[in-house]
């Protein structure tokens, strides 16, 4: 079986309602790209994890993947004139034959070298340093394989910040990863919470796989206690609302380390953050920071 693959130009305005519109009319998947991606003209875009950036690209590609039988005119001139433009836009159309999905997906996520003693090592790999601290791991629909900058910040700050038998909380686990990193790392009793049961659900999958022992709760059970080792990699609005809680779970003297904020987010952060401990800036990455800091 082989399916059909239309991809056409459009304006950063029309991009996501003509991609609404193309799945309403039967489209199997409709994504966006920039358009000039690969040219002097490319136009990053920066937002924040899990965030669509609201702005789009200028020139925007659409890439419909539709059934193999379906009628591409009649399908494109339904979901133009669903978001009101007068006429269908001009398109090309590629075939894409039946494969291995979930390999060709498996293929996509190598093994990461974090540190010289640190490797997020994909369930399916080969451990390439089997000496090392290798974390194995399996994404399952839960964020956090290790490749997104901020979780790389906050990774690196564990191995420096977590001491043999230390309590820690993964304040929004995700995959678990952080939380994970912490036990082999030689953290004591570990924990994390999520609002997704997802995420827990593949935190618990992970840990089991890594031979950890953690308690992973979903948000609607809340962790108690106080911890020597708190670190929180999820988006900045959160992490505004979540401060008292977060600030609450550290315990005198603990550490804390926020991440999933932008540079120009930062300051704002720390002066929040400020009402329970002062917090300052451990390190960047790319358009990211992870912030620091120690409970009085």
């Amino acid at each position: 079986m082989a399916w059909q693959s239309v991809s056409f130009l459009t304006d950063a305005s029309h991009a996501e309602p003509i991609c609404d519109a193309l799945l309403e009319a039967g489209a199997l998947s409709a994504s966006i790209e920039d358009a000039d991606a690969g040219t002097p003209d490319e136009q990053p875009l920066f937002g924040e994890p899990g965030s669509v950036p609201s702005s789009g690209w200028t020139h925007s590609r659409i890439v419909a993947l539709l059934e193999p039988d379906a009628d591409i005119d009649a399908l494109l001139g339904v979901a133009t004139s669903a978001i009101g433009l007068s006429e269908a836009p001009a398109y090309t159309v590629e075939t894409v034959e039946e494969q291995n999905w979930v390999q060709l997906t498996q293929s996509q996520f190598d093994p990461i070298r974090v540190s010289e003693r640190l490797w997020i090592v994909p369930s399916w790999h080969e451990t390439p340093d089997p000496a090392a601290v290798n974390l194995i791991l399996d994404p399952g629909m839960a964020f956090g394989t290790g490749s997104h900058p901020t979780t790389r910040l906050c990774l690196e700050w564990l191995e420096r910040n977590v001491s043999e038998g230390c309590t820690v909380l993964d304040y929004g686990c995700g995959s678990g990863i952080l939380a994970i990193a912490a036990a082999r790392l030689g953290a004591g009793r570990v924990a994390g919470v999520d609002i997704d049961p997802l995420a827990v659900e593949a935190a618990h999958s992970n840990a089991e796989r890594n031979g950890v022992v953690a308690l992973f709760a979903d948000s609607a059970m809340p962790v108690a206690g106080e911890y020597d080792v708190v670190v929180a990699n999820i988006l900045s609005n959160p992490l505004r609302v979540l401060a008292p809680a977060i600030c609450a779970h550290v315990r005198s003297g603990g550490r804390l380390a926020l991440s999933g904020i932008l540079r120009e987010q930062a300051e704002e952060i720390i002066a929040i953050y400020a009402q329970w401990l002062p917090m300052q800036v451990a390190d960047t990455r790319e358009d990211w920071v992870c912030l620091e800091g120690s409970k009085p």
